[in-house]
């Protein structure tokens, strides 16, 4: 039986993301900025509400007198991407 994807990962950006975070556990904004090609404000939407849903936590800072902005995927955000994924084998298998 198939079930119900997760519409907020169901989306290009927010799996992109997820899945550069799955793999390295925390990013800062530009890296992800320059892997997705997204614009600023696009990624910054996106960020917004994979925060919502606490699959990743922002923290805003300094770093050698730059605006800094670390992104952190959560324990939340890792389980959620792994039923994505089992969800969508499931599709595929």
């Amino acid at each position: 039986m198939y079930k119900d994807l997760n519409p907020v990962l169901h989306s290009q950006l927010r799996l992109a993301i997820m899945s550069f975070l799955i793999a390295n556990k925390e990013s800062e904004f530009n890296q992800l900025k320059e892997i997705t090609q997204a614009t600023s404000g696009n990624l910054s939407v996106q960020l917004k509400k994979l925060e919502e849903v606490a699959y990743i936590v922002i923290e805003k800072g300094y770093k050698d007198n730059y605006p800094h902005t670390a992104v952190k995927i959560t324990e939340v955000g890792i389980k959620a991407f792994e039923e994505y994924v089992e969800a969508l084998k499931k599709y595929i298998l």
